[in-house]
């Protein structure tokens, strides 16, 4: 039994958490050990597999993602997307994410563009006072959850590092994610843990996220393929903020070795103004 501790999200992060994310939606609708022979099926050795997943990724390079949200709250229950790639060596990536359409089945939303870099979140389209051709950028080291939740898709680096701190790791069987043989494994991680065997890049927002949420372990479910490559990672978190929020967090990763080409905006472009909750 995994009891979860909750921590109130606090101060200005706590404003621009879920801008993109959590605070639109719920407004919108008020076996794999890289071919060594070893026996992955042991506790031990599943669980240095999934350890591995994001230095696996890393030595690959890049891949295409596919991302899903689903947030429940006071009975209410949304799902953000997102599409986009990833360059695993680099540490960045880019997104577009989309919002479900509200309570009238309309989509009213434009697709948020998002740019992942270590340290920082960019987002177009962001809305909320924010001019259509402007960029906002924020510290993803100052956000309580690390940018875990609040672009309305997790970072898949940061999904990726998370599994460093994995522990209670069981192998479940093999299975198939998008036409591809994998194994499938089901444990948990600690944030703080996390945050302290990851990448240089990938530390600040994952130790910000474990003051955010108090280090509470992580349930989550990984498929890995024959060279130990994450294919599939779906985490749920849960958090305060106005209300217990439970989150699930699901990164499908696919077309291995596709170029991904992130251009960050230029100074002028990104806007100093007062961003609207």
């Amino acid at each position: 039994m995994v009891v979860h501790r909750h921590k109130r999200l606090r101060g200005r992060a706590a404003e621009v958490v879920l801008a993109a994310g959590v605070t639109l939606a719920v407004t919108a609708t008020s076996g794999c050990a890289g071919g060594d022979g070893s026996d992955d099926r042991s506790p031990a050795e599943a669980a240095s597999v999934v350890r591995g997943a994001a230095d696996a990724l890393a030595r690959t390079g890049s891949a295409r993602a596919r991302t899903a949200m689903e947030m429940a709250t006071g009975g209410t229950r949304v799902t953000i997307r997102g599409e986009g790639g990833v360059d695993f060596k680099k540490r960045m990536g880019q997104l577009l994410v989309l919002l479900p359409a509200d309570v009238k089945g309309e989509d009213e939303h434009r697709p948020i563009t998002e740019l992942l870099v270590p340290g920082a979140l960019y987002m177009k389209n962001r809305g909320a006072g924010v001019p259509a051709d402007k960029w906002v950028r924020v510290d993803t080291t100052t956000l309580a959850d690390g940018n875990l939740v609040t672009g309305g898709a997790t970072d898949p680096l940061i999904a990726a590092e998370l599994l460093r701190a994995a522990q209670g790791v069981t192998y479940v069987g093999e299975t198939e994610v998008a036409g591809t043989r994998v194994r499938h494994y089901r444990g948990t991680t600690d944030i703080g843990r996390a945050a302290q065997s990851a990448s240089a890049e990938m530390r600040g927002a994952l130790a910000a996220a474990a003051k955010g949420f108090s280090k509470d372990t992580v349930p989550f479910d990984a498929y890995l393929d024959e060279e130990g490559r994450l294919r599939k990672v779906r985490h749920r978190f849960t958090y305060v903020n106005n209300g217990v929020i439970d989150v699930s967090s699901t990164t499908l990763l696919y077309g291995f070795g596709t170029p991904v080409t992130v251009v960050l905006p230029a100074s002028r472009d990104i806007y100093a103004g007062k961003i609207a909750d």
